[in-house]
């Protein structure tokens, strides 16, 4: 749901290859996975189910340890729930709930650059200054604690908004749309050596 296309714009900048699919045969073939999203929570996991895609990703990413970068809605997916819309099971690869934004003078969503503090060290960040400004747009955050947790930001409150668990990396920013260090989040997610 959502930025596919940007996504897939970002890696043919990079000199990766890619491809769009939902096709099961596809997946097990590809070398990693991507799963970027915009858009409601609830929307996509209804999707993942209809598309039978819960299972072939738990085989791929959980089973098989194949790199896996969630982004976005993507890396919200990976929580064990989400208060968005009501509550809504997801994947539940990381100890975490979805939940939104407390009130304050900050507007909701949060659209816009923001700084990221690199809190646990990790190949996804090689070669990246820490505290840069990566783009956001978002109203929940990935509420969890820092064990798994690379990189904090603060809208409000401090949130984790990268994780890494071995082979799972996600970020709650859009490399694709974050420039220069963003693309280079892609780069090293592409390397062999990433886990």
């Amino acid at each position: 749901m959502g930025n596919l296309r940007s996504v897939r714009k970002a890696l043919e900048k990079i000199g990766q290859e890619s491809i769009i699919t939902n096709n099961h045969d596809a997946i097990k073939q590809s070398d990693k996975i991507i799963l970027p999203g915009v858009g409601a929570f609830k929307d996509a996991m209804t999707n993942l189910h209809k598309l039978g895609l819960v299972e072939i990703l738990n085989q791929e990413v959980i089973e098989k340890k194949k790199p896996f970068l969630g982004i976005c809605l993507g890396m919200q997916l990976i929580a064990k729930s989400s208060e968005e819309f009501g509550n809504t099971t997801g994947l539940g690869w990381i100890d975490a709930k979805i939940v939104k934004f407390p009130k304050s003078a900050l507007k909701i969503p949060h659209i816009g650059w923001n700084e990221v503090n690199f809190i646990n060290p990790t190949k996804l960040f090689n070669n990246i200054p820490n505290k840069k400004d990566f783009y956001f747009v978002h109203s929940y955050y990935f509420d969890t604690d820092e064990k798994y947790g690379i990189g904090r930001c603060n809208y409000g409150i401090d949130f984790v908004c990268a994780i890494q668990k071995e082979n799972i990396f996600a970020t709650q920013f859009h490399p694709e749309k974050s420039q220069t260090y963003g693309l280079e989040i892609l780069k090293n997610f592409a390397k062999d050596d990433i886990c």
